[in-house]
């Protein structure tokens, strides 16, 4: 169900309860950097993804200008124990102000009080935009995204993104919250079509490459060294968003998200936005490169291991973007799309010959994929893969959802035990 009026403000007040920020005056002295101040100049804007604070705070420079969190950097920080207090409080008042409300909701709301004040505290040390996530249970309910992503966003709308994963239901939310003026940060995209779908369909703030997965993806199951594949399906990304943002068509700006090495930060200047672990970020600033020439025109080369074509893998799902594809993004766009449910949008996708970006997956499919963990087994997927039924950009999506929503799963647990 959706929150009710009660405890919606019955959230905000605590949350907000001791948040006195004077917006414009961190608390860290973040001074220029010259290392940094030449990413800048080419063209790319610096976040840390990272939610730990005192970990932020040795990296942080006048150059960067927010953070990212999501389930798994949120539940690292409340396993460490400095919420228990919190959630005993908030579960007192949300209770007293919905008497009856079921366990699943009530840990619903205290998870939204965590992150939401994890958010705030951010913004307190950095003065900084702070990137905060919906629930995964979220994930499938288009009403529901929507909801609780403008009552987070009223948490701090000076300085909150929300961020929706990417799903068919995500899209759908997205797309009613930025009508709604709400900054949202479209999650969970590893391909240049997937993006070019999202910033047409929802028109969000920002777009997603998780590059880091991709590459792993390809090298622990051997069928290359997995160099470039992020890469590549980055700057495909990246020109086509900026292509559609240069038109007019969409305020769309990537990001390049789940970097893993310090050397990405040079290879991708130019791209829109990263958010650097903290390991990256000192990675490059230890090392960096005498000059920072812009790259998004670049497309950089994928080796294959002997014997393995990019087609058994559907490799290609990354980073084409054909016509066709083109032509049916237009035509989902223009026939009223802000009355599409999720499985319309599904169904004119396979319609249009493309049900590979959306797959109706099974629940076999999705416990599969939970037990893979972030990178899926190529093996328990390859035929799939190879006759084009599924894209990989898709499975990597799923595999990413169900990463996240194990340690969404982890932190419920937490709360679940003080609550007894």
């Amino acid at each position: 169900m959706t929150p009710s009026g009660a405890v919606t403000q019955a959230v905000h007040e605590l949350v907000r309860r001791d948040f006195r920020h004077v917006f414009g005056q961190p608390q860290v002295n973040a001074r220029p950097d010259p290392v940094w101040r030449a990413v800048r100049a080419a063209g790319t804007r610096l976040w840390l993804d990272t939610g730990d604070l005192d970990e932020a705070a040795a990296l942080w420079t006048a150059e960067f200008e927010a953070l990212t969190t999501n389930n798994t950097l949120l539940n690292k920080e409340v396993q460490k124990g400095q919420y228990d207090a919190l959630m005993g409080e908030a579960a007192a008042a949300i209770r007293t102000a919905v008497p009856g409300l079921s366990e699943t909701d009530l840990l619903l709301e205290i998870g939204f009080v965590l992150n939401a004040r994890h958010g705030l505290r951010l913004v307190e040390r950095f003065d900084a935009m702070v990137s905060v996530e919906l629930h995964t249970a979220l994930a499938d309910d288009v009403a529901r995204t929507v909801a609780y992503g403008r009552r987070l966003h009223a948490i701090c709308p000076e300085r909150f993104y929300v961020k929706v994963p990417l799903s068919p239901a995500g899209l759908l939310g997205a797309r009613r919250l930025a009508a709604a003026g709400v900054p949202v940060n479209l999650t969970l995209g590893f391909s240049a079509r997937q993006n070019y779908l999202a910033a047409l369909l929802a028109r969000p703030a920002y777009v997603n490459v998780f590059m880091g997965r991709l590459n792993a993806f390809v090298a622990d199951n051997h069928l290359g060294d997995g160099r470039n594949v992020g890469e590549k399906a980055t700057l495909a990304s990246q020109r086509q968003v900026s292509a559609l943002r240069a038109a007019g068509r969409t305020p769309a700006r990537l990001i390049g998200a789940s970097m893993r090495a310090g050397a990405q930060v040079g290879a991708l200047a130019g791209v829109d936005v990263y958010t650097m672990p903290p390991q990256v970020a000192a990675q490059y600033h230890a090392a960096p490169l005498p000059a920072v020439p812009a790259r998004a025109d670049d497309d950089p080369a994928v080796t294959t291991a002997p014997g393995v074509a990019p087609e058994d893998f559907a490799a290609g799902t990354l980073w084409e973007v054909t016509p066709v594809f083109q032509a049916a993004v237009d035509e989902l766009t223009q026939a009223a799309p802000d009355r599409l449910t999720p499985d319309e949008l599904v169904a004119r996708l396979e319609h249009a010959a493309f049900g590979d970006v959306f797959p109706r997956w099974s629940a076999v499919d999705r416990q599969t994929a939970a037990a893979d963990g972030k990178i899926p087994v190529f093996g328990k997927w390859r035929d799939r893969l190879a006759a084009g039924a599924i894209g990989l950009d898709a499975l990597m999506n799923l595999s990413a959802f169900h990463s996240f929503a194990t340690d969404q799963a982890a932190l419920d647990a937490r709360i679940a035990a003080h609550l007894r």
